[in-house]
């Protein structure tokens, strides 16, 4: 929900350029004439009230009243904005990761895991309307946020991505069947899964191709990904066990495009390669365009009017003003 602070007449507010002028005319005529000094004025000024020294406050508190007045007529109000999404006109997605230790080789800039974060968490921000998940996954798979607009939880998850934190292998079919299964229910008019990986399936108790069958008949669509250059590549090796460095050779890069494609083309999805950081941009940039949101969220109006915060003071000030006049300085007018 936002809040703002607006002026529902605010063309009153033009009127405010009178307060200058009120001043000008006040004190245009308070240029000291040419006088001769008589010693014995002070005797004079002895017998003038103290009180009168103040008399300049009535003046003061009229501009401050009419000051006020203008700001109540230009009917301040606050304007509370409530935004109800409407989920099945929108796009569910989920983002399906490989967290495998072989997203650390070293082909796309600085390596594989920290470019697909970068621009996992960009396509996340810009996709506001739309509820968006994710699932990280190697040899078993976990739900790190499941649907939903908030993006600031979505976002961290995604920054907080790392490998070895579950088990080892790639399971792509695990990965899949886990998205799978949070879109099966969803009412929005499109359902979509992102699935990311570097390799070969190599674990894991789902047959990829199953997976890609029940999304099909659940009318999920899955843009497959796979990320890794062509050739050779950095690939993490070993590690020391007591400083954590971990070491990297050039290995030959291989990725099960075939079973991606099928994947892709059984469920009404593409597959994509990212051989390079920027690839792995321009893909996400051709899916948020294959993927256009409807506008799916109604916006809500609530006023709050708040003249009153500016006439009550004004009214004050006016009668205080009348109290001072009529008591305080009237035995000087």
């Amino acid at each position: 929900m936002n809040t703002n602070l607006e002026f529902g007449y605010s063309w009153f507010l033009v009127l405010l350029l009178i307060i200058p002028v009120f001043i000008f005319l006040k004190y245009r005529n308070k240029i000291k004439p040419e006088a001769i000094a008589i010693p014995n004025l002070y005797a004079f000024k002895a017998t003038n009230s103290g009180v009168s020294f103040f008399r300049p406050v009535m003046f003061w508190l009229r501009l401050a009243a009419i000051t006020l007045l203008i700001l109540a007529l230009a009917r301040p109000r606050v304007v509370d904005v409530s935004q109800v999404l409407q989920s099945e006109k929108g796009i569910d997605i989920m983002l399906t990761v490989d967290v495998s230790l072989s997203m650390l080789a070293k082909d796309l800039d600085p390596d594989r895991l920290t470019a697909l974060k970068e621009v996992a968490e960009r396509f996340a921000l810009e996709r506001s309307v739309d509820r968006i998940g994710l699932i990280a996954y190697s040899g078993e798979a976990l739900t790190l946020v499941p649907l939903a607009v908030d993006r600031s939880i979505l976002t961290q998850q995604i920054q907080g991505l790392r490998t070895q934190t579950l088990e080892g292998g790639t399971a792509i079919g695990v990965g899949l069947a886990t998205a799978v299964n949070h879109l099966k229910d969803s009412k929005a008019k499109s359902k979509v899964i992102i699935l990311m990986t570097d390799g070969v399936n190599n674990d894991g108790f789902v047959e990829p191709t199953v997976a890609a069958d029940i999304a099909a008949e659940e009318g999920i669509k899955v843009y497959t990904i796979g990320i890794g250059t062509n050739g050779l590549a950095l690939f993490p090796s070993s590690q020391n066990p007591y400083t954590g460095k971990i070491d990297f050779e050039k290995q030959k890069v291989e990725i099960d495009e075939e079973l991606l494609k099928y994947i892709a083309e059984r469920t009404g999805g593409e597959y994509f390669r990212a051989t390079n950081t920027q690839s792995l941009q321009d893909i996400y940039d051709n899916i948020n365009q294959l993927e256009k949101s409807d506008i799916n969220d109604l916006k809500y109006y609530n006023y709050t009017e708040k003249y009153r915060m500016f006439l009550i003071p004004a009214l004050i000030l006016l009668l205080l003003e009348l109290m001072l006049r009529s008591f305080v300085f009237r035995s000087i007018n």
